[in-house]
C-alpha cells in the first residue's frame, strides 16, 4: 500500500514528541511504552521501506522561546533535505502568545522550508483556535496560502496528571474549528485527530463547512465512533486523510486495523494516498 502520512512525529532523540523526564514518565503510565530512537538516517529509511511519505509535527516547540524553536525547525528542515522522497514537510508550531516575533519565525520557515509547511493550532496549553491570539498568524498563512492543522478531541498530554496538568479538554471542542472556519473562509484548514468525545459534533462541521480536509492520526480504526466509521466511505470519503503518529502507532499495525475494518481497497486507497494527493496538490497551486 502507497502510504501519504499527514501527521506524524520524530523518532529521532532531538525530535522526538516527549522530551523531559515528566513527559516520558507520562508516555510509559499513559501509553504503557518507551521511546525507542533512532538516528535521522534510520528513521527515513524505516519511511522508505514502509512505502511512506510522511509530514512530520514539532508540536512541542510551542512551549519553547522563538529562538530555541527556531533551531529545531532548521533541524528539521536540513534532515528533510537528506530525504525529500520521504519527508515531504513539516507542521511548525508556535506559541501565540508570543506576537511579532512568532508571526517573524514563522514568516522565516514559509520561506525557508525545502517542501511542505504548514502552521499547527493546538488549544492545549495555550488557547483555543477561537481565541484571538492566533488571528494573525491565520492572516499569515492566508497571505502565504498555507494549510492551517487544527487540533480537535481530547488529548494524551497531561493524562492521568492530577488535574490533567492543567489542560482544558474543551480548548480542543470542534466549536473551535466551526468559528476558524467561518470567520476566515480563505484559509486551507485540516482538522486533526477523531475528535473524540465529540465526533458527532466534528461530523456536523466537517458536514457544514466542506472544505475542511480531516486527518485521523493518534487512534487505530477500531476505536472510532461508529459514526465516523460509517462516514469514511460515505460523505467523508473525499477528504480523510492519514495520519499514523509515529512513532507511536507502527504502519504495519495501522494497515491491518483498517483493512480489519472491512473497506474496499478503493476506500483504502482514499485514505491512504488519493485524498492526500489531491490535498497536496491543492496547497501547491496555491
Amino acid at each position: 500500500m502507497k502510504i501519504i502520512d499527514i501527521h506524524s512525529h520524530w523518532g529521532t532523540r532531538r525530535g522526538y514528541p516527549l522530551q523531559t523526564e515528566a513527559e516520558l514518565a507520562q508516555q510509559k503510565k499513559t501509553w504503557n511504552s518507551e521511546p525507542t530512537y533512532h538516528t535521522e538516517a534510520e528513521m527515513l529509511e524505516h519511511f522508505r521501506q514502509s512505502n511512506a511519505q510522511v509530514i512530520l509535527d514539532f508540536g512541542y516547540t510551542k512551549y519553547m522561546p522563538v529562538e530555541q524553536a527556531a533551531a529545531i525547525h532548521d533541524y528539521g528542515f536540513e534532515v528533510q533535505r537528506t530525504g525529500m522522497q520521504q519527508l515531504l514537510g513539516h507542521w511548525i508550531h508556535i506559541d501565540p502568545a508570543s506576537g511579532a516575533p512568532g508571526l517573524r519565525e514563522l514568516r522565516r520557515c514559509i520561506d525557508a522550508a525545502p517542501g511542505f509547511i504548514g502552521f499547527g493550532v493546538s488549544g492545549s496549553g495555550s488557547a483555543p483556535a477561537s481565541d484571538s491570539s492566533w488571528f494573525p498568524f491565520y492572516d499569515l498563512c492566508i497571505q502565504a496560502a498555507i494549510p492551517v492543522l487544527i487540533f480537535v478531541g481530547t488529548t494524551g498530554l497531561g493524562a492521568g496528571l492530577p488535574g490533567g496538568g492543567g489542560i482544558l479538554l474543551d480548548d480542543c471542542h470542534p466549536r473551535h474549528l466551526d468559528y476558524v472556519a467561518a470567520k476566515f473562509p480563505d484559509l486551507k484548514i485540516v482538522a486533526a485527530r477523531p475528535g473524540w468525545p465529540w465526533q458527532t459534533e466534528t461530523i456536523a462541521v466537517l458536514m457544514h463547512k466542506r472544505n475542511i480536509w480531516y486527518e485521523l492520526h493518534g487512534w487505530s480504526p477500531k476505536y472510532f465512533a461508529p459514526d465516523l466509521k460509517r462516514e469514511i466511505s460515505r460523505r467523508l470519503r473525499e477528504r480523510v486523510l492519514f495520519g499514523a503518529d509515529y512513532p507511536l502507532y507502527t504502519y504495519d499495525r495501522l494497515l491491518k486495523d483498517w483493512r480489519a475494518e472491512g473497506y474496499t481497497d478503493a476506500v483504502l486507497d482514499d485514505v491512504f494516498h488519493n485524498n492526500a494527493e489531491r490535498f497536496l496538490a491543492e496547497v501547491k497551486r496555491s
